[in-house]
């Protein structure tokens, strides 16, 4: 049974005298199914403690505690319990032989004090500086919020009066460009965009990059109000049509996306990028089944799973009592492996550390929200002319289920300015691909769908007449 997917994340501290120096820093790239994630560790002693922090800059993450860190016969050992990651290696001459735990898993990555350097790969649709057309860095607020965010604004020409879009980025913390595995998405449509007419605004979601706030303690509320501050923003350029403001948001951006043109007369038109159409709690069922499959599990293992997951997010739909959820979550998790003995806690993890950690993720502000929180009733209110499309191979906001969803809450409501498309062979970051799985996304080329790029440029063009 699977019911939690680790992410690489933390690392820390502690023990041991020794006669070598291993302080400083040590650099080591962990690859895992064709992706390349750089890892660092900070060893420091004092009076003859060692401790540790790690970094994981490819995934924005630095100064992590370590749990657990030994020094012996040059033999070394970096513990984070509480996310069962485990490195184990021997110290020769400047480098450090080791393997890399994590989820049951075990992957080579040795460690050097040189800075490491990434396998180049190549992402040919990026375009480079000098653009073709007018950037410009820039700041808004959000009054409501109390903070500011750190945005592009591109437009065809300095001078001049344009329709623009706002993109809008899918869950967890994203950058302007919503980089991710090397793949700068957002950069990629606001170029096409822009070079066809349309001006584009992409920001840093508040907490991330050059933006103010605090992402964790967020939900896909707090962040459509990041969006409607920056309509507000828009209205007050001169080169902004006000009449032509439209959204684009993908995965988590196209649930967003509509509870800002639910209640705004502002939006023009809407587009939907894997966006969700139905709960929160069915698409994590869904899409653990199908990345389970895709990925050769047994269909009792993926019954197993779907059925604990159902149970904890019944509990997480029912809660209003934060501390009785965890308790309630804590007693299922348990419960449900004591049921499966063949369920492998991630390396170096104890059950109880392993627990207490799925359940702190399953129980924030955000994942207590997107689990609960059904978007038809928003769509029925959605009046603005909208785009939804989706890959036919989306394994993560599986395209069958939500554009069905999303057409019909649309026309419930009265709205008949839709159209609705499903791409052929295209993943959940519309690259071409062979299985969806997310382990794809790093090993291809492909940033994004040329066919989509132009089709969905047409489609506003024709909305912005």
């Amino acid at each position: 049974m699977k019911i939690l997917s680790i992410l690489l994340i933390t690392a820390f501290t502690s023990l041991s005298l020794i006669a070598q120096d291993i302080t400083g820093k040590w650099n080591g790239i962990l690859n895992v199914q064709g992706a390349q994630l750089r890892v660092v560790f900070n060893v420091a002693e004092v009076d003859n403690v060692f401790s540790a922090t790690m970094d994981s800059p490819d995934q924005k993450a630095y100064g992590i505690p370590v749990t657990h860190t030994t020094f012996e016969d040059s033999k070394i050992k970096f513990e984070a319990a509480t996310i069962g990651v485990a490195y184990n290696g021997e110290l020769k001459g400047n480098e450090i032989i080791g393997i890399f735990k994590q989820g049951g898993q075990e992957f080579p990555m040795n460690l050097s004090r040189e800075e490491v350097i990434k396998e180049e790969i190549k992402r040919p649709q990026e375009p480079s500086q000098p653009y073709a057309y007018y950037s410009e860095d820039l700041e808004f607020q959000n009054k409501e919020a109390n903070i500011t965010l750190s945005g592009t604004l591109t437009l065809p020409k300095k001078d001049g009066i344009y329709p623009v879009a706002i993109l809008i980025s899918g869950s967890g913390p994203q950058d302007r460009n919503e980089e991710v595995l090397g793949h700068k998405p957002f950069l990629v449509i606001a170029d096409y965009l822009t070079k066809n007419g349309i001006g584009v605004l992409r920001y840093d979601d508040r907490g991330v990059g050059q933006s103010k706030g605090d992402f964790k303690s967020a939900t896909s509320v707090d962040f459509a109000s990041d969006v409607e501050s920056a309509i507000a923003y828009l209205k007050t350029r001169k080169e902004i049509n006000k009449n032509k403001i439209g959204l684009i948001g993908h995965s988590e951006g196209g649930l967003i996306a509509p509870i800002v043109a639910s209640k705004s007369e502002d939006v023009n038109f809407m587009v939907l990028l894997a966006g969700p159409g139905i709960s929160g709690a069915e698409i994590l069922v869904l899409q653990q089944e199908l990345i389970a499959k895709a990925s050769g599990e047994s269909e009792e293992e993926i019954e197993k799973t779907r059925e604990t997951s159902i149970k904890i997010h019944e509990k997480i739909i029912q809660s209003n009592d934060d501390q009785k959820l965890k308790t309630d979550l804590t007693n299922l998790v348990n419960e449900a492996l004591e049921s499966d003995p063949d369920f492998e806690i991630p390396g170096g993890m104890t059950k109880d550390k392993f627990v207490v950690m799925y359940v702190d993720q399953m129980s924030t502000p955000w994942m207590q929200y997107f689990i609960k929180y059904n978007p038809v009733p928003t769509l029925e209110q959605v009046s603005c002319s909208v785009l939804a499309i989706n890959g036919e191979k989306d394994l993560q906001v599986p395209p069958q289920e939500n554009l069905t969803a999303i057409e019909k809450a649309l026309k419930k409501g009265g709205n008949d300015k839709i159209t609705i498309k499903e791409y052929p062979n295209l993943n959940h970051l519309f690259q071409e691909c062979k299985t969806g799985l997310p382990s794809e996304y790093e090993t291809i080329e492909q940033t994004f769908s040329p066919i989509v790029l132009e089709e969905m440029t047409t489609w506003i063009i024709e909305q912005v007449k």
